[in-house]
């Protein structure tokens, strides 16, 4: 079965790309023609609402992202273009193409995901790890799904029981052990091995310094933020002078609206010290002077003037921790962001400091790497 509905003529294809490129700086554009096959003229319309209303730019690239699967997946199982609403059973194929046992799937190939449809999405792009989804995927896309829909001035039944139950039957029926995004933390002393891979003076070296230091330094920043940083966000600001009395430069980073913070909330964060020099040697080196502030880099040492994609963020941090000989599966760029709190807690930072620079909202979510940094090091771990 093919995703591109028959009747999506080449020329209306055309026309949608056009209509995406008005919100080609929100939108993930490397797939702007995959897109425009799958997307409907009313989903663009929907989208180009959305970025009018403000909606922060990395909440509508995962709305995109999600509704560019749900019109792939709706293509595949039904051989339909999604309905708006989707009714109850529709939402319920939903989850039970998602949620499976794979236990059970090995004895009933009717179990889970029908085949044709599993490998439908693999061949367009839209699949790719093996099994189930998480639990908490299927709930964001259901979440995002049903925002598109309000947003179409539609109810559907996505606050159904039936939908509700089915959900929590099928966590239930197949338990998943929480994974953290980095199985290991960049701790200090791990963000020092990282560091000494890349003390040269080469344009490769410089970006990849700059990256590891103002990612960790400005409280952990997630991969998407480092990429998508524009040097409009940085704002110099007066030295600070250290204990030792020396002045050490210092800049603001305004993030604007963030994945934690609230409508209309400009969030700021602060560095200070080295990682500002790494982050102005980088930017003098490579002729930066307005725009993105990470780029990529070709064999010839060229600078693209596009920003980084937020996957080649988690590639560098990977790279770099191979060439200090650590263990590659281990660490990740969220390691950045567990590090940073994790070694305040270790460093005897208070939480709400610390939080003041990774911008946490949940005390319980941050407070958990400073309990096990306590629990790691307090008197219970060392009763012999």
């Amino acid at each position: 079965m093919d995703i591109l509905a028959p009747s999506t003529a080449p020329d209306e294809i055309a026309r949608r790309a056009e209509a995406l490129d008005t919100i080609a700086a929100v939108l993930p554009i490397d797939r702007r023609d995959k897109l425009a096959e799958l997307l409907t003229d009313q989903d663009i319309e929907t989208l180009r609402h959305l970025v009018n209303q403000g909606m922060g730019d990395n909440t509508l690239r995962a709305l995109t992202s999600d509704l560019a699967y749900l019109e792939a997946w709706a293509m595949a199982a039904t051989g339909n273009p999604l309905p708006w609403p989707a009714p109850e059973a529709l939402l319920l194929k939903f989850v039970a193409h998602h949620l499976w046992d794979p236990a059970k799937r090995e004895n009933d190939p009717e179990h889970g995901m029908p085949i044709d449809v599993d490998h439908v999405l693999r061949d367009g792009g839209f699949l790719r790890a093996a099994g189930p989804h998480a639990p908490d995927t299927v709930r964001r896309r259901l979440a995002n799904w049903s925002t598109l829909t309000k947003w179409r001035g539609l109810e559907g039944a996505f606050a159904s029981p039936a939908l509700k139950s089915a959900i929590r039957l099928a966590v239930r029926a197949v338990p998943r052990p929480r994974r953290r995004k980095s199985a290991k933390a960049v701790t200090g002393d791990v963000l020092a091995k990282l560091l000494a891979t890349c003390s040269g003076d080469n344009l490769r070296d410089l970006r990849d310094r700059a990256i590891l230091m103002v990612a960790f330094a400005s409280g952990g920043r997630r991969r998407s933020e480092v990429a998508w940083l524009r040097k409009e966000q940085l704002t110099i600001e007066a030295p600070v002078t250290a204990e030792d009395g020396r002045a050490l430069p210092s800049l603001s980073i305004h993030l604007g609206r963030t994945k934690n913070s609230g409508a209309g909330q400009d969030e700021v964060v602060y560095l200070a010290g080295r990682p500002v020099e790494a982050l102005n040697a980088w930017l003098a080196a490579a002729r930066i002077d307005s725009g993105s502030v990470f780029r990529a880099i070709d064999r010839w040492g060229n600078v693209s003037r596009r920003a980084l994609d937020p996957k080649a963020v988690n590639d560098i941090v990977k790279q770099r921790v191979k060439m200090a000989g650590l263990e590659v599966g281990e660490f990740s760029a969220h390691g950045l962001r567990s590090g940073y709190l994790t070694e305040a807690a270790n460093r005897g930072i208070p939480l709400p400091e610390a939080m003041e620079q990774s911008r946490h909202r949940s005390i319980q979510q941050a407070s958990s790497y400073y309990n096990n940094a306590t629990r790691r090091s307090g008197r219970a771990a060392r009763m012999l």
